[in-house]
């Protein structure tokens, strides 16, 4: 064979091989958008027609009623409607059996536990509980809110209807005594990490359990220490004093498992991963992060306190304080942009209720 036709042969493999390239490639398109069609689904994977004709299609097939009006799978059958590639199975704690999610080994806090493997066994060897209470745990359909600590719950008087949710999940150090009238009385979980927790013992809630969400390996080794009762340095390595004393029981006190971290940050919002590292705005915030948890264990999930009205910079920051907001500076750490798109998608294709219309 002469060298030119050498030359022939392999340029009409190369050409072979980019036409199958290009057919490959054309083809997972066309699968995510349809022949001639225009597309159906964002980057991410969230359908961009987000119409009320899918929530009526779904309140038809999926929103069977149980007693007391919740509509069982509803969350995660519009949650998958709008976003295919959801799968509902994520334990809202972790327990004895977190070693088996294998990804929570690959990645360091906030993203999954490598390296802190040792000290959760501790804290769990003691906690000795991973769920729920025994009734909630007994119901066949849970209705789930998440209070946001926004300016925009107040003077709303909410407080009787926030209180009919089963499960009532709140944030930090946001306060409820004084302000029960718009943010209701009730407390089911608080979910919070050593800067955000509450300082003084007097303000916990008698029934409610404390849920840790660990964000920096010094966030576990905190842990440790509340429920051993251990003493703890207030400013060992936090970025502001933390909480000395937590008031519960070990029975009464959770981890929250990282999957919904991961989950938030780099599925649904699209964050940089940054190699499973912490970075400058990949770290969703703990409302969404709850909101997340929600979406995987509640048949129905509503919000209320949420959303910054940037464009009012004398209106409330937050529902408990005079700090107006103008006052926010730009994060470090989250992307708030970006997670009011994800927010707003589930609003629109009615994931999620919000009862204050601030998303």
């Amino acid at each position: 064979m002469s060298l030119l036709g050498s030359v022939r042969n392999l340029l009409l493999a190369l050409c072979l091989m980019l036409v199958l390239g290009f057919l490959y490639y054309s083809a997972g398109k066309l699968h995510m958008h349809g022949w001639g069609q225009e597309a159906q689904y964002d980057r991410l994977g969230f359908l961009l027609k987000l119409d009320s004709k899918i929530s009526t299609e779904l309140n038809y097939k999926n929103g069977n009623i149980t007693e007391g009006g919740c509509r069982k799978g509803f969350a995660s059958a519009q949650m998958t409607a709008i976003f295919p590639k959801f799968s509902k199975p994520a334990p809202m704690f972790l327990d004895n059996t977190y070693k088996r999610w294998s990804k929570l080994k690959e990645f360091v806090p906030p993203f999954g536990i490598k390296g802190q493997e040792a000290v959760i066994q501790k804290i769990l060897g003691i906690t000795k509980h991973y769920t729920l209470t025994s009734y909630l745990d007994s119901l066949s359909c849970k209705r789930c809110i998440i209070m946001g600590n926004g300016g925009i719950v107040a003077n709303k008087s909410l407080g009787s209807r926030i209180d009919e949710y089963d499960v009532v999940i709140r944030l930090n150090e946001a306060p409820v005594k004084g302000f029960e009238k718009d943010v209701g009385a009730k407390t089911t979980l608080r979910i919070t990490y050593p800067e955000g927790a509450i300082q003084k013992p007097a303000r916990y809630e008698k029934d409610s359990l404390f849920v840790f969400a660990g964000f920096k390996p010094q966030d576990f080794k905190w842990l440790k220490y509340i429920v051993y009762k251990e003493r703890v340095s207030p400013s060992d390595g936090f970025w502001k004093s933390v909480a000395t004393v937590v008031p519960k029981e070990p029975k009464e006190i959770r981890i929250l498992n990282p999957y919904f971290i991961r989950e938030a940050a780099f599925t649904f919002i699209g964050l940089p991963v940054n190699n499973g590292m912490m970075g400058r705005g990949n770290i969703p915030t703990l409302g969404t992060v709850a909101i997340t948890m929600a979406l995987h264990n509640c048949d129905e999930v509503a919000v209320a306190g949420f959303g910054y009205d940037m464009n009012a910079p004398n209106a409330p920051l937050h529902y408990y304080e005079n700090v107006k907001m103008s006052a926010i500076k730009e994060s470090w750490t989250h992307n708030i942009g970006k997670e009011k798109e994800f927010l707003r998608k589930l609003v629109k294709g009615q994931v999620i209720t919000d009862l204050t219309a601030g998303i």
